[in-house]
């Protein structure tokens, strides 16, 4: 029984080593488990935020609090875009139902909105309207958007400080660019059957995230920098009752997905240069909730980086013997931002905006790159 008279919930899992590095992995990712040579498994992440609100809010932005850029907001300020027929920043979610924060988890806060991230849609089509109307000529259609942008840029003279009239302007622009290279770079009937079955589009459960992840990897092929991948939409990870049939659901239907990314971007010498992160706003407590449930917890949780110059196949850091506090490598969200910005070859503390005279940074000054993780 915990202190307050709540039950501790023991682990049904099945736990073995896998690799040459014995990493261990439960049965609940048993085709990511193949891959843990590549990975660094940090057990000692911590957040601030208690609730999904405040945790989703803080993973995306540092904050608990909306008003700030999100992380890939940061990289594409911080490195720009790379091809400029393509969004810089995409974010795809595996259903319609809306994300804890919604859109403010993929925006620019005080910064431009300029780099915000690009919502592809979960079903049919990624892209809509992207093809134009019947009898719409390209050149009928540059006609019109020149004529818009000569209207806009006039109504935009007088308001300078409104950033975001100026990415809706860009936006039309991208918009025309994307309709000769985004249909190709989304089209994965190109792919092959047995690229398709690595990432398991051959089966229901694992269908959705595995037309996500290969979109993913499609995209960051075509020069997007930043591509953020969400599973259980509408907060179906939050188990706080029967959390054997629900977490063992939803791993089933990511496992093959990201193992058949890893796989992929390997085999195509990509994860060397693609960082990879998995995990989420926070942790489930060691004590049972509701007889077969675990509430959040954000003092000591676990996550894993793979490809862009990390050392696989080691662990980070872990948490007191029940699996609640983080004790040793503690690494806070602005250490993990700081951590990411330094693979992504950028420095956290050079990488600034000044907003309102103060300038700003992905780790509110609190950060510290975790160096170790390097390979």
């Amino acid at each position: 029984m915990g202190e307050y008279g709540a039950p501790i919930l023991g682990s049904k899992r099945a736990w073995k080593q896998h690799g040459q590095s014995g990493l261990w992995v439960s049965d609940w990712f048993p085709n990511v488990a193949n891959h843990v040579d590549d990975l660094a498994v940090i057990r000692s992440c911590h957040s601030s935020g208690i609730n999904h609100a405040g945790g989703v809010c803080q993973m995306n932005t540092g904050s608990i609090f909306g008003g700030r850029p999100s992380l890939g907001a940061w990289v594409t300020y911080g490195l720009g875009t790379e091809n400029q027929n393509l969004p810089a920043f995409v974010v795809l979610k595996d259903s319609e139902s809306g994300v804890i924060n919604g859109v403010r988890n993929w925006g620019t806060g005080f910064m431009p909105a300029v780099y915000q991230g690009v919502e592809f849609s979960p079903e049919g089509v990624p892209i809509k309207y992207l093809d134009n109307p019947k009898g719409m000529t390209p050149e009928r259609q540059r006609e019109k958007l020149d004529l818009l942008a000569g209207l806009n840029g006039i109504h935009a003279e007088k308001r300078r400080d409104n950033s975001e009239l100026e990415a809706r302007i860009r936006s039309y622009e991208l918009a025309f660019k994307m309709q000769a290279e985004a249909p190709v770079a989304v089209d994965i009937s190109k792919e092959s059957e047995a690229t398709r079955k690595l990432y398991g589009m051959d089966q229901p459960e694992t269908a959705v995230y595995g037309r996500n992840c290969l979109l993913a990897r499609r995209l960051v092929e075509n020069g997007v920098r930043f591509v953020q991948l969400y599973s259980g939409a509408g907060s179906k990870w939050d188990s706080h009752a029967n959390i054997e049939g629900n977490h063992g659901k939803l791993c089933r239907g990511v496992d093959l997905p990201i193992a058949g990314l890893l796989a992929d971007l390997k085999s195509r010498g990509m994860l060397e240069e693609t960082l990879v992160i998995w995990g989420g706003e926070f942790g489930r407590t060691p004590i049972s909730e509701q007889g077969g449930g675990r509430d959040h917890n954000p003092t000591g949780f676990t996550m894993w980086m793979a490809g862009g110059g990390v050392k696989g196949g080691q662990t980070i850091g872990s948490t007191d013997e029940l699996g609640l506090y983080a004790v040793e490598d503690r690494l806070h969200v602005h250490d993990i931002h700081s951590t990411v910005m330094h693979l992504m070859g950028l420095d956290h503390t050079q990488v600034v905006y000044n907003n309102k005279g103060r300038p700003e940074r992905i780790d509110q000054n609190e950060g510290h790159p975790y160096t170790k993780i390097l390979g």
